[in-house]
Parts: C-alpha cells; structure tokens; sequence
C-alpha cells in the first residue's frame, strides 16, 4: 500500500467514540483522567481519533462526589453510536447502580461494545454479570466487597485490568495510565509518551503496576521486609498465619519481626493484623450483607463475642451498631434545560479549539 493510501485511510477512520455513564457520586478525577488523554491524542495527532460523550440514564444533571453537578450530553437511551462504553463510579456505588443500568449495560455487551469502568464503576459491570471470567481492577478501598459479592470476577489489585474487551481501573490517575496504554496500542506508544510528557506524567505506569496502598505511602521502598510480612497478613485474614511462621516466611527473626513493627508501625505484629481484620470486617459490615457471623468467620475471629469484644474496642461500637447506622444520601436531581442538550461532538469542539496551540499535529500517526 502506498504512502498516500495509507494516510487516506487513516484520515477516513470513524474516530473511537466513547461513553461515559456517571453514576450518582462519581468522583470527578477518574473521569478527568480518562477523557483528558484523549482530548490530547486528538490535539498532537491533528485528528478526531477520539469522541467522548457524557451519559446518565435519564439524561439529567448528576452531582460528582465533590459536589460539583454535571450536565450530560445525553440520556443512556439517547445516546450517539458507541463503539466503548465506561462506568465512572464513586461513592456509594452499590445504591448508585440501579435495575436499569445493569440492563442498559447488558444491552451495549450484546451490541460488542468495549465495556470498561474506572474508580469504583468496576461494580456496575460485575453486577450485570459482564465481568464473570474476567480480570478487573476497582479501587482498593472496594476490594473485599468486590471479592466477597462477585466470586467469578477475578478481582487484582493492579492500577488498571485490559482483558479481551474489558477495561477497568481503579480510581484516581490511574484512568490516565490505562487510557495511555490503550492509546498507545491502537496509535503508537509516540503519541503515548508525548501525552504523557504534556500532563508532565513522570512515568506511564503498567498492568503490572499494583495499587499504592495506604502502608506503601507510609514507608516507601526502604522497608521491603515489612512490606512483605504485611502483603502475607493481607492475604491471610480468614486463616490468620502465626508470627513466627511470619518471621520464617521473610527470613526474618521474630524478635527483627517485633521491632520493625515497633519502629515503623507503632504498635506490635499481633495488634497491627487485627486491625487488618477488624477494618477488612467493617469494609464488609458496610458494604455486604453477609450476616455478622460470617464476617466474624472470614476475618480469623474464631469466635462472635470475641469479634465483636475487639470490634467495640478498636471503633467505639458494636458490630451491630456499625450496620444499624448505614444510611444513604438522597440527592435531588435539577431538571435539564433543554438549551443545553447540544448533538455538536465536544471533540470536536476541543480540536478546533487547539489548532492555535504550539503542539497541535506535532505527533505524526503512522
């Protein structure tokens, strides 16, 4: 094929078009990072590669988890030809995800639309049952009621999960890794890395990149032995390992084992794995229905009086307390003008826009 063949076909692509379905409290940044990559290839290739389209099912303005409310272009129903659908979840998700959105999304599976979610949005797939058999990533505050409610998702704890057409992340920038790494397959790790550089992204982080949990912010790279020994405990909270098992896991003395956790952590190893336990039992308090005695089971506490003796102890209140006082935030919606229901792409709006940047074109796709 000759180079002008080549281009002509190129300039012919029918661009990617993408929609976003907000969910009541989606969290602002993970939208922010998926859409703002491809607004960018769009910006230094000089050509619409991508379309993106701003959803709820009704069609109504829906209040992010910062409070700031969003307009979208369109209702689920009326939404412009997609070739990708992606669920941007938040706060609250399992009150968010409705009948109506499980069957919404079921449709556009049936249909070979690329399904993805980023944040908490990973939920919304499992529960429509299109992620059996899958991997997928969802944020790490949200993975034990992944793992417990949807066993036939194959739940990690990697940034971001690309399996066959299923494209999930977990919250935060990690959407602008994922979007970079699908951007660069289908156009060219150039136009990757030169987004990469104008978002001053340091690193385009990989599937191989797990999320940065709260100990690893703590401690950084200088205490891999603690790492260790804390991942074994995370991994082990129904079957807990005793800690000179522990110490021989890490090649590690347990009076060594004793005082890294002294040092850095403040406390002992016994006392940092039931807080462990006791935080994984009031994720699934919160965020399941399993019964008391189960969640008691699963977290290591041989038995009930005992969990909820230590639970008391630890948060100020009882097991029994901890669910009774679960409620939900109604949010009232305001009605969409009309006036503001616009069939113009916001692309390509965003390109034209460009065309006087110093970048604009300056990515030859090839």
């Amino acid at each position: 094929m000759s180079q002008f063949n080549q281009d002509a076909q190129l300039q012919s692509r029918v661009p990617h078009s993408i929609g976003f379905l907000l969910l009541d409290s989606f969290t602002l940044i993970s939208l922010a990072s998926a859409v703002e990559p491809l607004r960018m290839a769009n910006q230094l290739s000089g050509k619409e590669l991508y379309r993106w389209h701003t959803l709820t099912l009704n069609g109504l303005p829906v209040i992010a988890s910062d409070g700031l409310q969003i307009t979208p272009d369109a209702s689920a129903a009326n939404a412009p030809p997609l070739s990708a659908v992606v669920v941007c979840g938040g706060v609250d998700i399992q009150r968010s995800v409705t009948r109506e959105h499980v069957q919404w999304l079921q449709g556009q599976a049936r249909h070979g639309r690329q399904m993805g979610a980023v944040c908490t949005g990973s939920w919304a797939l499992a529960k429509a049952g299109l992620l059996d058999g899958y991997d997928c990533s969802v944020h790490w505050e949200f993975l034990a009621a992944m793992q417990e409610a949807f066993p036939r998702a194959a739940i990690t704890t990697r940034l971001f999960s690309i399996d066959r057409n299923r494209n999930t992340s977990s919250g935060g920038t990690a959407p602008m890794d994922m979007m970079l790494h699908l951007i660069g397959r289908e156009h060219g790790r150039e136009l990757a890395a030169a987004i990469s550089e104008m978002f001053v992204y340091e690193r385009i982080r990989n599937e191989q990149d797990h999320q940065r949990v709260p100990l690893k912010h703590m401690l950084g790279t200088n205490q891999p032995k603690l790492q260790e020994i804390v991942a074994l405990m995370e991994a082990n909270l129904e079957e807990p390992i005793d800690l000179d098992q522990l110490a021989l896991y890490v090649d590690v003395s347990r009076r060594q084992l004793e005082r890294l956790f002294q040092k850095y952590l403040h406390c002992s190893p016994s006392r940092y794995y039931l807080k462990l336990r006791l935080i994984r039992a009031r994720q699934l308090l919160k965020q399941t229905s399993m019964s008391i005695i189960e969640v008691a089971s699963v977290c290591g506490f041989v038995s009930t009086p005992h969990f909820s003796k230590c639970y008391r102890e630890y948060f100020g209140i009882p097991p029994r307390d901890e669910r009774a006082g679960n409620s939900s935030n109604v949010v009232s919606l305001v009605p969409i003008r009309d006036d503001l229901m616009q069939e113009s792409s916001s692309a390509m709006s965003a390109l034209s826009r460009a065309q006087g940047e110093s970048t604009f074109a300056s990515v030859r796709i090839v």
